[in-house]
């Protein structure tokens, strides 16, 4: 079946000759619940649209398994020239048009579509809807791009038992005689496709009201005693309060329900009036607070988009950067101002800037407002430069214009687009008018432009010990060839000194060009510690003098306040990614410091990113001591934890991921049978699996111990474990089923190929992976073809070649050399190539050894 690839130009001349009214779609679910009937529903659409040139030809959107009939004004469509990517050509529509499509569609198993899902545990079927980018296409007729906005009339004939939801509320219920009931939801104001919405299931639901909003939690029943729907409901009104007070425009569509729905392929998404999130998010077990706390910044991030998105929405998809960066940025800041997390810019240090870093410092880093000439280039830009450095970049211009300036332009935004289309200017426009700032100058240097500037202080001590001359020395970003772009950035200069160490003073200013004098910190005393981007305002590397790096070496445990740390932790990261600082220096530097470190979030990150220290950066030859040293340290924390804290359990997952030698992982078994007890530790469901994938990665465990996991758990997040599981065994014949499995059985739900793809490509079987090298290469072209876009990005990215070495990039080469190589596809087989040019400098620099030299800082 052939993906359609809407182009700009197509959009943009069908929305110049249409506007549609309404859609009426009426959805037939009662064949989908098992038998001959579950591969597809039936779907009737009635558009109205006018049309500014009569006559003019023009098409409409559908991914039909068989279309029933089709009639314009009562006239049959030809129906001949019909393809899936096509659509259905609608030849001479009048100044004023109906249209009538029947047709069956087909449900989904990739998280696109309607996706429809068996739940192990008893058997009931549930279904949702994802179609964003353009996926509206695949329940119901539509002319699916985001600037032809519309009212949406839903009627679903489903079971008896179902609850559906859809973005407008439930009016009206009729049981049919013959069994089942047809459900009728209310008429939505315009909206675009995209976040339409359809969920349907025997779900579990709990129900509130806030601020005249009528609110609704959902899960699958096997899930309804994890959902803790009370602290779900608590952060929703307090976002809500927040947004209202500081929007000054109501919540626009009516009542608010959020769905935790199976299989899902993102975090969640922001359908109007009708959220559906990850069900990951509903704890089975024990999880430590970072998880609430992520969970609570993805709630906010889809309310966000109720106003940033939904009621004022891009006109294209070159403004994607701006949809997601709005509420990645305002999330964070309403997380911090009215929920428990008060903490919550520590952990947008700790997560969306190193994301946004690694981003963008690929060789596809591209500007935050950039081309988008189709839809495969869109659904490769969910990127870090699209979510992160965007909201990055917000923040940094919240500070320039002044956060309430921001907020004011907000409101007048939101008045002035209400179930409009807009582009970036007219935002722009708006902060203008509200900060009296000139920001086309902004506009230029921050979103018209890539790769991020290093940014670093000089400093002179005269003999008294204090300052006689400070600067701050910007430099060009060294990732994008031939770049001289030197940005304005509005920061804070820290000062920090003492026992612990405390900030002793603040300057804030702007600075531009190569260099900027900072006369005002003249004649303050040496501190122990500077940073150049304190409390995180611009968006930059930043770099520490010579003095400040050798106090994080000593004394980064000492330092007061989360934000200041997670800034010296970032910087270090980022230096080590860069072949500045050697992987075993990073390491030595974690050891020292992560037992002062108090915030979970910054922990569980500096787990992660010791992990991928020692995978991929570390001298293969000194990497096993590594590991040994960061097993040991693991295994010595989860002892010393506090009983039963976060910390502790977060220890518990290090150390499973870390054991790999014969004194560790007798501990581990130990601790997943119950005969080596730590107090405190709760050896539950999620935990036991996270033992075993290290038992059996480092080959301490088998099939035998996978089955019998399974049968104590022995649901859809246990199947996905035991596919991690097995695919995880460290055997040519286990990874040559993975293999098999997740690049040809194309029937493959996309929540298990993805659970298989993450134990196939375990970083420690890189040797076993050898033999797929060649491989990979032939693969990827036909899995391109075959598959939807978001399932075979997965593939693509998840089984790039994990060795470290000259042949990858000899391959990639050839690759990338070879005919039509399209140009989503080619972007991601670049940034595979990248990672592994940077582990090579990496790993050049480890083996150098400890206080080797430092390398290029720019």
């Amino acid at each position: 079946m052939s993906v359609p690839n809407l182009t700009r130009e197509q959009a943009s001349r069908r929305a110049a000759l249409l506007h549609v009214l309404s859609y009426d779609v009426a959805l037939d679910l009662t064949d989908g619940i098992g038998g001959p009937g579950d591969r597809t529903f039936r779907s009737r659409t009635v558009v109205r649209f006018d049309c500014r040139h009569p006559g003019e030809s023009t098409f409409i959107d559908l991914i039909a398994d068989r279309i029933h009939r089709a009639e314009l004004n009562g006239v049959p469509v030809d129906l001949s020239g019909y393809t899936t990517a096509g659509g259905i050509v609608l030849r001479s529509p009048a100044a004023r048009n109906e249209l009538v499509v029947d047709a069956d569609l087909l449900y989904m198993n990739t998280g696109e579509g309607l996706h429809r899902f068996v739940d192990p545990v008893d058997k009931r079927v549930y279904l949702y809807s994802q179609f964003e980018t353009a996926d509206a296409k695949r329940m119901y007729a539509c002319f699916d791009q985001p600037d032809l906005k519309a009212t949406l009339t839903l009627t679903v004939t489903a079971p008896a038992d179902w609850e559906v939801v859809s973005n407008g509320p439930v009016i009206g219920v009729e049981e049919r005689p013959e069994g089942g009931k047809v459900v009728r939801c209310a008429t939505t104001p315009r909206i675009s496709t995209y976040i339409t919405a359809l969920v349907a299931g025997p779900y579990h639901r709990v129900d509130d009201h806030h601020d005249g909003i009528d609110l609704g939690v959902f899960c699958r029943r096997s899930l309804a005693e994890h959902l803790d729907a009370d602290e779900i409901f608590t952060v929703t009104k307090q976002g809500f309060d927040w947004y209202h007070a500081n929007f000054g425009y109501r919540y626009p569509f009516g009542k608010y329900d959020q769905l935790f729905v199976p299989e899902f392929n993102a975090g969640a998404m922001e359908n109007a009036g009708c959220v559906t999130i990850l069900e990951d998010y509903v704890f089975r077990s024990k999880t430590t607070d970072y998880a609430y706390e992520r969970r609570a910044e993805t709630l906010l991030h889809e309310m966000a988009h109720m106003w940033f998105g939904d009621l004022v929405t891009m006109r294209w998809w070159d403004d994607l950067w701006l949809n997601e960066s709005f509420a990645t940025f305002i999330s964070v800041l309403c997380q911090s101002g009215a929920t428990r997390w008060r903490q919550a810019w520590t952990t947008f240090v700790n997560v969306e800037k190193t994301w946004a870093y690694r981003q963008d410092q690929l060789p596809s880093t591209h500007p935050i407002s950039c081309d988008i000439p189709d839809m495969q280039a869109v659904e490769v830009n969910f990127d870090g430069i699209t979510y992160a450095k965007g909201a990055s970049v917000l923040k940094q211009l919240a500070a320039y214009v002044g956060t309430e300036e921001f907020l004011a332009g907000l409101r007048t935004y939101f008045r002035r687009h209400e179930y409009g289309n807009t582009t970036l200017a007219d935002l722009l426009r708006a902060l203008e008018e509200s900060s009296g700032r000139d920001l086309s100058g902004w506009s230029g240097q921050w979103l018209e432009t890539a790769g991020l500037n290093t940014i670093r202080p000089e400093l002179t001590v005269d003999a008294r010990g204090r300052i006689d001359s400070f600067a701050v020395v910007q430099t060009a970003p060294r990732e994008v060839a031939d770049s001289n772009v030197l940005r304005s950035h509005r920061l804070a200069i820290g000062l920090y000194a003492g026992t612990p160490l405390a900030r002793v003073h603040r300057v804030e200013l702007d600075v531009s060009g190569a260099r900027t004098e900072v006369p005002e910190l003249i004649g303050q005393p040496r501190p122990d510690l500077v940073l150049v981007n304190d409390d995180d305002l611009t968006y930059c590397k930043m770099r520490l003098d010579e003095a400040s790096l050798a106090c994080v070496r000593d004394r980064i445990g000492e330092l007061t306040e989360s934000l200041p740390r997670a800034l010296c932790w970032a910087a270090a990261w980022d230096m080590t990614r860069d072949g500045e600082m050697a992987a075993r220096d990073y390491l030595q530097l974690v050891l020292s410091g992560i037992g002062a470190e108090t915030d979970i979030g910054a922990v569980q990150t500096l787990h992660r990113q010791v992990g991928a220290a020692l995978h991929r950066f570390a001298d293969p030859e000194w990497a096993p001591a590594g590991w040994r040293s960061w097993a040991d340290a693991a295994l010595a924390a989860l002892r010393g934890a506090e009983p039963g804290s976060d910390h502790q359990l977060a220890w518990a997952r290090a150390f499973a991921a870390a054991a790999r030698s014969p004194e560790h992982l007798p501990v581990l078994r130990g601790v997943l049978d119950g005969t080596k007890l730590i107090a405190g530790l709760s050896v539950d469901t999620d935990l036991r699996w996270s033992l075993l994938h290290g038992l059996v990665a480092a080959g301490g465990a088998g099939e035998q111990e996978i089955d019998a996991e399974l049968v104590r758990d022995n649901t859809a997040t246990g199947l996905r474990r035991a596919a991690t599981a097995r695919a995880l065994r460290p055997d040519p014949a286990a990874k040559e089923a993975a293999w098999r499995e997740a690049t040809e059985n194309d029937e493959l739900p996309n929540a298990i190929n993805d659970a298989i793809i993450l134990g196939f490509a375990h970083p420690a079987h890189a040797e076993l992976q050898r033999p797929y090298l060649d491989r990979y290469f032939a693969m990827v072209p036909e899995v391109w073809k075959r598959r939807t876009s978001e399932s075979a990005q997965r593939v693509v990215v998840g089984l790039f070649p994990g060795l470290v070495e000259q042949s990858v990039l000899a391959a990639a080469d050839a690759f990338l050399a070879g005919p039509d190589v399209p140009a989503a596809l080619r972007r991601l087989i670049l940034e595979g190539r990248a990672d592994v040019v940077r582990a090579l400098a990496a790993r050049a620099r480890d083996r150098a050894g400890a206080g080797g030299p430092t390398g290029p800082a720019g």
